[in-house]
């Protein structure tokens, strides 16, 4: 908090600043301006909970924020006869309420659930399914094709798609619950909940050092290959250019991954890294180095043989192996108690940003679920495919780009 006691706030430049070089960091070139706030490990609760991630933006905020304790995940369905106006006013009243929850303030009708919880970087981002475009009689670009099935899928289409996808993020899991809570109440008589997933990773700032790469339920650094927003071609491969509606929008893939724990925690630790491609402890790939060292796919071991074997995981995923194929990932760790076999029910809630998902996440799925190891050890349960239109100004709404264009 500042001295005054308001919440901090940062920019988006602030965070690309502060946050590890594998993040799914902040905004390159998105908002300039104001000066940027310092994120530094080992802050207090309070000063967590009083950082703010500004809503308003070239992008959605949440596509490009650091990550977060708690990710929550809602698909909703628009009513039966739902009209165009209708849509909009819930935008409207969504654009309102996100710009207040995201500062930290109360929303009308308020429940006060946090109350004295602070923003705690909170961000809201939504999307749009093909099945919204259809009912509105708008094109549906073909980067909303359905995403093809895929070996040893196991999808429950009561968990899947919908008409609006939205993503809530924060380092507090009350002021999450509160912000679905909000967008849920305003949208009754327009929009129903389909579904919703919630998900988690440590606390940066608390538990662990700022911009540390999470860790998964299998133990291993989750996102340590995530494009950068200063790389080269960052911003065409992330963001779409095409319908003019989505332009600086971008399109996100949700999975649901169930991981086999049982059976990943038989293996001794050397074989689990040789499927993954990386040392469990530090990240580090097994060609060599620390964490953020490039891959080096040729390398081979001193006593001969490929040191990242033909079938790791970060062989099969990496951008040479896929045609250049990008995608830029977050993830949130689950565990929804056990199965009636007995076994977990836990895994990853995935979610991949990029500008088409055709020459992304399917292209990239494709091969790891025909020759990566990792593949037998994993079971995607749930899969939702959403446009996440451009951010807003202090003058738009959500999704005004695409209103407008009917």
């Amino acid at each position: 908090m500042s001295a005054a006691g308001t919440p901090r706030r940062f920019t988006r430049r602030g965070v690309l600043a502060a946050t590890s070089a594998a993040g799914a960091a902040a905004v390159a070139g998105a908002v300039g301006g104001t000066a940027a706030a310092s994120i530094r490990g080992g802050e207090r609760a309070e000063d967590v909970g009083g950082l703010r991630v500004p809503f308003d933006g070239v992008h959605q905020a949440g596509i490009l924020a650091p990550p977060a304790a708690h990710g929550w995940f809602a698909a909703f369905d628009l009513a039966p006869g739902a009209a165009p106006a209708e849509l909009a006013s819930l935008l409207r009243t969504w654009t309102r309420d996100a710009r207040l929850l995201t500062a930290g303030e109360p929303v009308p009708g308020d429940d006060a659930m946090a109350l004295g919880h602070g923003p705690s970087s909170l961000t809201i981002t939504v999307g749009f399914g093909a099945s919204l475009l259809r009912a509105l009689k708008a094109p549906v670009p073909a980067e909303l094709a359905p995403i093809p099935p895929f070996p040893r899928d196991e999808l429950d289409p009561r968990r899947g798609d919908g008409d609006i996808g939205v993503l809530l993020t924060a380092d507090d899991a009350i002021v999450v619950a509160h912000a679905l809570r909000a967008l849920t109440r305003t949208a009754r008589g327009t929009a129903t909940v389909r579904w919703q997933m919630s998900g988690f990773n440590s606390t940066g700032g608390v538990t662990v050092a700022r911009g540390t790469t999470p860790r998964n339920l299998m133990g291993q650094l989750d996102g340590t290959g995530n494009p950068k927003p200063d790389d080269p071609g960052f911003g065409t491969r992330v963001f779409a250019a095409d319908p003019a509606w989505m332009r600086g929008g971008t399109y996100l893939v949700f999975r649901r991954i169930r991981m086999l724990l049982d059976a990943w925690d038989t293996l001794p630790r050397e074989r689990q890294e040789q499927i993954i491609g990386r040392r469990k402890d530090s990240g580090a790939p097994l060609s060599g180095g620390t964490e953020f060292t490039p891959l080096d796919l040729g390398g081979q071991n001193p006593g001969g043989g490929l040191a990242i074997g033909p079938g790791a995981h970060v062989r099969q995923a990496a951008p040479a192996s896929n045609a250049g194929a990008t995608i830029l990932r977050k993830g949130f760790s689950y565990f929804d108690g056990l199965r009636p076999d007995g076994a977990p029910d836990a895994g990853l809630l995935f979610l991949a940003f990029q500008n088409d998902p055709r020459d992304g996440f399917t292209r990239i799925q494709q091969r790891l679920a025909l020759a990566d190891e990792l593949s037998r050890f994993v079971v995607h349960e749930t899969s939702a495919l959403f446009a996440v239109p451009p951010g807003t100004s202090s003058r738009s709404h959500l999704g005004q780009s695409l209103l407008d264009a009917l």
